[in-house]
């Protein structure tokens, strides 16, 4: 290497050291500051009867004070983002607040207190924000978990939580956290999405939009399939907001995520064990409840355990039209995961028996899949057709067309299209004056409009 081109490193690496030191003052003028604050203000930040409005005016104007005391020469950006910074972190969640409010970003992960990613229209980015050290991630965790009466700590290192917004929180911490606590947080839609969203993001063609809409008021039990983040519960919530409001539903969730406008709906959340082991209500011990509740419908946010056995005897039981998701990768995986859920349940039933039950229970499959591009797709719509000696026969009515390849922007051109075959409930839906239009299954290649 030249002299020349030793002193042009030499000098790109000098504003990076004083770059480094700077933050770290600023790291500990933000702690200083922030101690003060809570010193000052102390139990007006949290008192219930003052709104959070008035509560955020009156922080900033305090943090204005302490931040122009400072002795510590700072910009006016320095001191604007200082101000920043610390009213998120007193009344919000720090470094995290501000993609939190943004309706762009759709979840949250933060790998370390330095390392924070986002995900944005199914594609996820590296951020510039991060926490000041462990400690100030610890606390926000902390915060989060508080605010619903819940712990986490070395005994309890794993939480699943939710905001006051409904967004889902995950959260664990060392020890079994290697190298610092991790946060992942898919957020709560302010505005969920309807039908004819998921048509105009390709998620549906119209064609097999108006399908499901058929199938879910005929009341056909509907499971759906996909891997994590491929927008499973979000397709789960509009196909459940095509219920008849004057039937009677029951959610059961883990964390509360669907968003259902009908007046007759009532919602039922697990929990686990207090720290003594004692008090846990598992999604199994709800669906028995909700069998006597007198339910229309019922709705279950996730099968993944003991519970699919009285789901499936609930749907053989007179409780059509009941709707769930389970994590498989193909609808052929998602009978496999039912067969394993049923054994889960610690009931030994022969395996044939197992699949009648939900060769008689399960109607349909929509399994969704995200695709690299970052967009959310139904690639299936399958009917579970009966047996066929030990085997459970499945027949494909919608298939996504991955011939037309790629847009100039990389995206998937194909959309969900007929197979052109007829499902064998077609008579079920007639018998309840539901038609199934025969444009529906025209094998026609069909443009998206």
């Amino acid at each position: 290497m030249s002299l020349h081109e030793r002193l042009n490193e030499i000098q790109g690496v000098v504003p990076d050291i004083e770059d480094g030191r700077r933050r770290k003052l600023m790291n500990e003028i933000n702690q200083k500051i922030h101690g003060l604050l809570i010193d000052e203000l102390g139990p007006e930040l949290y008192d219930n009867n003052v709104g959070r409005g008035e509560v955020l005016k009156k922080v900033k104007q305090k943090l204005a004070v302490l931040v122009d005391g400072e002795s510590t020469p700072l910009s006016g950006k320095e001191k604007a983002d200082l101000i920043e910074e610390i009213s998120d972190d007193v009344l919000g969640l720090g470094p995290i607040e501000r993609f939190l409010v943004d309706p762009s970003v759709s979840e949250v992960m933060v790998n370390d207190y330095s390392t924070i990613y986002i995900e944005k229209e199914g594609r996820i980015f590296e951020t510039s924000e991060s926490f000041i050290n462990e400690a100030h991630l610890h606390r926000i965790i902390d915060k989060i978990v508080g605010q619903i009466g819940r712990r986490i700590d070395e005994s309890v290192p794993m939480v699943d939580a939710r905001l006051p917004d409904g967004s889902r929180v995950n959260a664990i911490i060392p020890p079994v956290a290697i190298k610092g606590a991790k946060l992942t947080i898919r957020k709560f839609a302010a505005d969920p999405l309807r039908l004819d969203d998921l048509i105009e993001f390709g998620t549906f063609s119209p064609q097999a939009a108006a399908f499901l809409d058929a199938c879910v008021k005929g009341r056909l039990n509907i499971l759906v399939s996909g891997g994590t983040g491929s927008g499973k519960t979000t397709t789960l919530n509009v196909l459940s907001e095509l219920i008849p409001s004057e039937e009677r539903i029951v959610t059961i969730e883990d964390a509360v995520e669907l968003q259902l406008h009908q007046k007759h709906v009532l919602q039922l959340e697990s929990r686990p064990p207090n720290i003594e082991g004692k008090g846990q209500i598992t999604i199994r011990d709800l669906v028995r409840n909700t069998l006597r509740m007198r339910p229309d419908r019922i709705i279950v946010g996730e099968v993944r355990g003991g519970e699919a056995l009285d789901m499936l005897q609930a749907m053989n039981t007179g409780h059509d039209g009941s709707l769930s998701t389970v994590h498989a990768n193909t609808p052929r995986d998602v009978l496999a995961r039912l067969e394993t859920m049923v054994l889960m349940s610690g009931i030994e039933l022969p395996l044939r028996a197992i699949r009648e039950q939900i060769s008689s229970a399960v109607d349909l499959i929509v399994h969704q899949s995200r695709f690299r591009d970052g967009g959310r797709r139904v690639t299936h719509i399958t009917e579970v057709q009966g047996m066929e000696g030990e085997i459970v026969t499945l027949q494909d009515l919608f298939l996504f067309d991955f011939s037309q390849g790629l847009d100039d922007a990389g995206r998937q051109r194909g959309f969900l299209k007929s197979t052109g075959i007829r499902p064998k409930f077609t008579t079920r839906l007639d018998e309840v004056g539901i038609e199934l239009p025969a444009e529906l299954f025209q094998l026609e290649y069909l443009t998206r409009k």
